[in-house]
């Protein structure tokens, strides 16, 4: 005869979203190690004595334990790792850029309780180099953003042509086609980026951090503007949070 299942389980999270639920609890949407994306209800967590205390914000980095319920799952106990959002609250461009990187993993993450190992590290990685600032905050998110569309299956090609496969770089970039297109692919209304501006995109890609530092800043305007738009592209809508960050 088989154990019973426990319906109790232990991951290692970042909390991406919060809502309100009643008069004292919250929703709590995170980004696990193991099961992926869940939500979960934290009782009593907005009571001025809450065992939780401020443990289960946005980009608080836990060891959580919840419960399995119907609906929602129970978080039972919590362990704060690190909080990265405490961190860099007082830094607007910092603060706007991690609401970026934590609603596109979301929305990333669409299918609930399904395992998305490597994006819960890139998120993790990246609210990391946000808190300890070793790099414009800037390049940090273009480059969160670049490397979860390659999770996705949607990065684009910045060297050889993403139709034919012609032997680059190309001069024009389009949306539909996938990044870089040569000049008998490129379909209409394709952009023309500087060479540099995809060497740019190919080193946050490829973390080549030393290189995408010493980039112009005109590059990096024209960069994010590409990795914004093939990002709305292939999300079908735009973020809340991006009009909101802050571009130096």
């Amino acid at each position: 005869m088989s154990a019973p299942r426990s319906s109790l389980y232990r991951d290692e999270a970042i909390i991406l979203r919060t809502q309100k639920l009643g008069e004292a609890d919250r929703i709590i949407t995170l980004l696990t190690k193991d099961h992926g994306r869940i939500r979960g209800v934290a009782k009593g967590v907005r009571r001025t004595m809450s065992k939780f205390g401020a443990r289960l914000e946005p980009g608080s980095h836990v060891d959580i334990q919840m419960h399995i319920g119907k609906t929602f799952d129970t978080v039972t106990q919590v362990e704060a790792l690190r909080n990265y959002g405490e961190a860099i609250t007082d830094d607007y461009q910092r603060w706007t850029i991690a609401s970026a990187i934590l609603e596109t993993s979301e929305r990333f993450t669409a299918q609930e309780r399904e395992p998305a190992v490597q994006e819960f590290h890139l998120v993790v990685g990246a609210m990391k180099a946000l808190c300890d600032d070793r790099y414009d905050p800037a390049l940090v998110l273009d480059a969160f953003l670049l490397r979860s569309l390659a999770i996705g299956g949607y990065a684009p090609s910045m060297t050889n042509c993403s139709r034919c496969e012609k032997e680059g770089p190309h001069r024009y970039f389009s949306l539909v086609g996938g990044g870089s297109v040569c000049l008998d692919c490129r379909p209409s209304a394709s952009a023309t980026p500087a060479v540099e501006t995809l060497k740019l995109m190919g080193d946050l890609l490829s973390g080549d951090w030393e290189s995408a530092s010493a980039s112009e800043l005109r590059n990096r305007r024209e960069a994010n503007g590409l990795i914004t738009a093939y990002l709305h592209w292939h999300l079908e809508r735009g973020l809340r949070s991006m009009p909101m960050v802050e571009r130096v």
